[in-house]
């Protein structure tokens, strides 16, 4: 078993302590018995859920905030040099440490399954953690998002296995060394830190190669980049690689997918047997991160039949297709999708689960290089939808790019044909929505940034 806290992390500092990835390492910390503190921009539910566990959280960034006895600092690759906690580290000798670092320290003395791939990556983490769980095997995770049972991103569990994302957005999963590694597609993405689809192949061959001997690839067989991954690391003959898809070659193939409104069913066959079994979240593109959870839960030696059954138990995650509420006959759900695949996934998954009712969006793009590069394929995946509102580009951890707006993704979007109009006032959108939608129409807010927060405000406006 992993020891308590890893040497040098008894007192640690986390900076941005309420991140998605941060807070779920520092979640499992303080559940190990470290004395865990941190800071970040503004208070939060993650924050209060962070004090509840007894670690200590203050609001805003300043050098006083740092402790006298902290072992070390946290941070993720979005902390910038100048950061005042960071500052007060350097100058103390205090040692920091990569959010990568500390997660691959605790994983640890157990069987980790590190979850890969540009999308898809919290959702198949949740699965596996959900499945094992209700199988009894106590697993310990770290998600990019809350589970809807749970209502957490984070568990140090009981037993040996620790299931993870690993991030390839700035090549941090190349410090985790897996017994089962998922990689669930490679496309181009994070443009700040790789510049052709060349470097993100490198990539990813690098982080298979940190797959323990003995251990298992589980990789699409469907997906392009996933298939010359596959071939490229395929003269490794140390690890197994499982392919899962509906590829005739798929080692794990998917026959069937049937829509249940708002969930589906999946029939698979496994090593000559017929297997189906239910996934309470809806659309192809979830279907297809079940088949991949359950194919890593084999390569662990967890019987195929135990893990279908599991699979049942996962209710989805935060932000991934999540029903807000329904008002005046209208659902709202929320989408965590930015990146055009993604959009795409979420858009043709909640059509089929419309049933011929309408689909209105609420759009928020992610990033300005990620916009630059990909806004007209962000915009042609709009035509899915019967009307979208986009909104200004979400900056997060970048500074602008001049000329880079999201009028981009709108006049991809008004050539491919759809029916879209910009809003730069998301405090608009709740009215905006109001005048658009009617009994029976589904509504997606979509994007990571904070149109997340958008859901309950529009909810209560249809109510009025």
């Amino acid at each position: 078993m992993a020891p308590a806290v890893p040497t040098t992390m008894d007192r640690p500092h986390f900076i941005g302590i309420g991140g998605a990835g941060m807070s779920g390492i520092a979640k499992i910390l303080a559940q190990r018995g470290a004395a865990v503190a941190g800071s970040d921009a503004k208070e939060s539910a993650t924050a209060a859920a962070l004090r509840e566990l007894g670690v200590t959280v203050h609001i805003g960034h300043a050098a006083e905030h740092l402790a006298a006895d902290a072992t070390c600092v946290v941070v993720s690759s979005a902390i910038r040099a100048d950061n005042p906690e960071l500052a007060a580290a350097a100058e103390r000798g205090i040692p920091v440490v990569h959010r990568s670092d500390a997660l691959a320290r605790l994983m640890d003395g157990l069987r980790p399954i590190a979850v890969a791939g540009t999308h898809g990556k919290t959702t198949t983490t949740s699965m596996l953690a959900v499945s094992l769980d209700a199988l009894g095997l106590g697993p310990s995770y770290a998600i990019g998002g809350d589970l809807n049972g749970p209502g957490t991103n984070a568990l140090h569990g009981s037993g040996d296995i620790f299931v993870a994302e690993a991030d390839e957005s700035d090549r941090s999963f190349h410090k985790y060394a897996p017994e089962v590694a998922i990689i669930l597609n490679v496309e181009l993405d994070h443009h700040a830190n790789y510049a052709s689809m060349d470097e993100i192949y490198e990539s990813f061959e690098t982080f298979v190669g940190r797959v323990r001997p003995g251990g298992t690839l589980v990789i699409s067989a469907d997906q392009a980049g996933a298939r010359e991954l596959t071939e490229r690391v395929s003269g490794r003959h140390d690890i197994e690689i499982v392919t899962y898809g509906t590829a005739e070659d798929a080692d794990v193939r998917v026959l069937k997918v049937t829509p249940r409104g708002l969930a589906s069913e999946v029939t698979i066959l496994l090593n000559g047997k017929m297997l189906t079994f239910a996934v309470s979240v809806p659309g192809s593109h979830y279907a297809h991160n079940a088949v991949a959870a359950l194919a890593a839960g084999v390569a662990l030696g967890i019987p195929a039949h135990n893990l279908a059954s599991a699979l049942g138990k996962f209710t989805g995650v935060g932000r991934r297709l999540q029903l807000k509420g329904e008002a005046n006959g209208v659902q709202v759900i929320d989408s965590y999708a930015h990146h055009p695949t993604e959009m795409t996934a979420d858009l043709e998954a909640i059509r089929g689960a419309a049933a011929g009712s309408r689909v209105l969006v609420v759009f928020q793009p992610h990033l300005f290089s990620r916009t630059q590069e990909l806004g007209t394929e962000m915009g042609q995946s709009l035509t899915l939808a019967d009307a979208s509102v986009v909104l200004d580009i979400y900056p997060a951890r970048e500074d602008p790019i001049p000329g880079i707006t999201s009028a981009l993704i709108i006049d991809a979007a008004e050539k491919a044909g759809a029916d879209v109009r910009a809003e730069h006032d998301m405090a608009a959108i709740p009215d905006v929505i109001a005048g658009m939608a009617r009994p029976g129409d589904l509504v997606l807010t979509m994007g990571a940034g904070d149109v997340t927060d958008l859901g309950p405000k529009i909810l209560a406006r249809l109510e009025n």
